[in-house]
Order: structure tokens, then C-alpha cells, then sequence
């Protein structure tokens, strides 16, 4: 039997609009539960999920008190400079500090082999920093995520996934920092390096194809707030056709494609489809009613606009989620999303609003 989930990525959404957010703001547990999250995170995330299922939190083995973030104290810093990090949940997000602190001439980017390198482990700047030298090392890390009944295949109707945050794009991006990445990827001696990076992410979707999953997320971060951070040549000449590729060994293995961007997706969502994924999900400037009019029931996630949950105005809120039920009412593929979002500073309230509205009317 399938899931809801299952169901709505294959664009045969239910009735009932189901959630995908990205949640990171504990004191909203501790509102939504009336549990310090702080004190008893079990029993705190035990009573979400028995009022918010919807929200699919995973509750933590142990009870034990966490220790409340350096980063938040009242009228407090809310950045470590040192090790260029900010609040994030309950913590410290991972360090924005990329290529700067490895690389430091375009001469240096053109000499690196990524293949050579191949052990990220010690790169906590890459974000995936796993070891990628061989397609075997990373099916046995993965393997043991999923269920060793299933053997090689999700159940039939399962929502069973796997994710990669470094599809192809940010690679570079995230190895060499802004400003190299950009000063360095018009020049014909990056060609080699994108190739090496395209050589780790085979060995990476080889992988992914055998696992029991029937759903690949796809990350790459190639737009922004305004739209496209390359050209269309440059992103068919080294970005486009790796997808494809990839995309390809997937299909093979019977896993379908999610794609995942933060920014606007206008311009490159004609793209992504074509290349065949099932939708995308993103962030609150896409015109996602737009997508949902020239598609077939895609996968779409992302409308909600945490922006309208910081202001904390009723009526706003109530507006935006009748908007996105407007949407997912055009597509049986779309889910309920923040897309920029749920972090540790939107106001409980507003979430509770936003959570409590949607179970009331977001229904096909």
C-alpha cells in the first residue's frame, strides 16, 4: 500500500495536502508541547509528533537535557566570527567559511584533482565531506540507513529516500568558496577539475541506484533570489549534462529524481523537467503556480514564505496558506512547505498559526 508521500511525489497527491518543512526552531516545540525542548527532548518531540504528525520529526533515543545554544542569549550574539558560523536550531549551523581557507590563487584551483583528494572526511567545508573513493565505500555507509529485510528494494509505494547535497554545482562552489568558483569557471582549465567531480558523483549515483530507496533528492543551489548565478551556455555545457547522466543511473536502479535549489527556479525549471524530475522544491520566489499551470501534476514544494510567519500577522498568514492550498489544488504533486525555512527565530505562534491553518484547509 502506498504512503501519502509516495503518492504525492508521484503526482497522485490525497486529499489531504501533506508537509515538507524544514525545521530548525526548538522553542517552537517547547510552545507547540508545552515540554522544554532543552529539558526532555524525547518527551518533548514524542507529544510533537502525537499533535503535529504531519511535521514527521524524528524522536531521539534518549531523554537526557541537551545544553542550550552559546549562541542565544538575550540581546546576545547570534555569529561566531571565529569559526564563521551563526545560530541554527538548537546549535550552530556548519561553517560558512569555504575555499577561502584552503585555496588562495586561480592556479591553485587548477592544480587541485578532486580524484586525487576523494577521502572528504576531513573537509567539513565540502558539506558532504564523506570518503568518495570508491562506489563501494559509500554503499556500505549508506546501506545500513534502511532496513536489511527490504534487501535491494524499497517496498512498492514507499517514500524511501537518499540525498546528495553536492549534486554537481556545489562542488565547486563549496571546495573553492564564491569568489575563486566564479573567477576560475569560465577558464578552460577548470574543464578537468569539473570532470574529476563529475567522476566522484558517479561512483556516488552507482551507489545510490543499488540502495532500497525509490526517491533520490537532488541539492544544487544553481539560482538565487533574482535567478541563475550562471549562464544557460555555461550551465549546458558543465551542469546540465551531468544531471542527465546521473539522472540516468537512477532511473536504472528505478530511482526517481527530486531536484532541490534554494533561490528563484523560473528560469531553470523548463530544464530540470525536461531532464526528468518528478518537481522541484525551493523557495517562496518561485512562481510556483506558474509550474503547477505548465505541468503534469509536478512535484512542487516550497510556496509557504517564512518572511509572512516573522511578521506574526493573522490575517497574512491565513492568506498565504489559503494561497498554497490554492496551488496544491492544481497539482496533485505539491506539499505544504516553508521554503526558506522554519528557523530558531520565527515566532512559535506564528508556526502554531501556520501548522493549525493548514490542518484545517489544505485539502484537494
Amino acid at each position: 500500500m502506498s504512503d501519502a508521500r509516495y503518492e504525492t511525489y508521484m503526482g497522485h497527491g490525497p486529499s489531504k495536502l501533506p508537509h515538507w518543512e524544514h525545521w530548525s526552531c526548538p522553542d517552537a516545540e517547547t510552545y507547540l508541547t508545552g515540554i522544554d525542548y532543552y529539558d526532555h527532548p524525547r518527551l518533548c518531540r514524542e507529544k510533537l509528533q502525537e499533535l503535529y504528525p504531519q511535521l514527521g520529526l524524528p524522536v531521539p533515543a534518549g531523554d537526557d537535557p541537551l545544553p542550550r545554544p552559546e549562541l542565544s542569549v538575550e540581546d546576545g550574539p547570534t555569529a561566531n566570527h571565529d569559526r564563521h558560523t551563526v545560530r541554527w536550531g538548537a546549535g550552530e549551523s556548519g561553517t560558512f567559511e569555504h575555499g577561502e581557507a584552503y585555496f588562495h590563487s586561480p592556479e591553485e584551483v587548477f592544480a587541485f584533482s578532486p580524484l586525487e583528494k576523494a577521502d572528504f572526511t576531513d573537509w567539513r567545508h565540502v558539506v558532504m565531506n564523506w570518503d568518495f573513493s570508491s562506489e563501494e565505500v559509500i554503499y556500505e555507509k549508506l546501506r545500513g540507513s534502511y532496513p536489511a529485510e527490504w534487501g535491494d528494494t524499497a517496498p512498492e509505494g514507499s517514500s524511501a529516500s537518499v540525498g546528495f547535497y553536492n549534486t554537481i554545482f556545489m562542488w565547486p562552489l563549496l571546495t573553492f568558496g564564491w569568489e575563486l568558483f566564479l573567477e576560475c569557471c569560465l577558464d578552460p582549465r577548470f574543464e578537468p577539475v569539473m570532470a574529476e567531480f563529475t567522476e566522484i558523483n558517479r561512483r556516488v549515483f552507482r551507489a545510490f541506484a543499488r540502495l532500497p530507496v525509490n526517491f533520490a533528492v537532488c541539492h544544487d543551489d544553481i539560482v538565487t533570489t533574482r535567478g541563475p548565478v550562471c549562464s544557460p551556455a555555461w550551465m549546458h555545457k558543465y551542469v546540465y549534462p551531468v544531471y542527465e547522466e546521473l539522472w540516468g543511473i537512477l532511473a536504472e536502479g528505478g530511482v526517481r529524481v527530486i531536484f532541490m535549489s534554494d533561490g528563484c527556479m523560473d528560469q531553470c525549471a523548463d530544464d530540470i523537467m525536461a531532464l526528468g524530475a518528478l518537481g522541484i522544491i525551493s523557495e517562496p520566489y518561485t512562481d510556483y503556480k506558474a509550474l503547477a499551470r505548465r505541468y503534469e501534476n509536478p512535484f512542487l514544494a516550497g510556496e509557504g514564505d517564512n518572511r509572512v510567519l516573522m511578521r506574526n500577522r493573522p490575517d497574512e498568514i491565513r492568506a498565504m496558506v489559503e494561497s498554497m492550498v490554492e496551488t496544491g489544488r492544481m497539482s496533485g504533486g505539491y506539499l505544504m512547505c516553508i521554503g526558506n525555512h522554519i528557523p530558531w527565530n520565527v515566532p512559535p505562534p506564528a508556526i502554531k498559526l501556520y501548522l493549525d491553518l493548514s490542518d484545517e484547509l489544505a485539502y484537494r
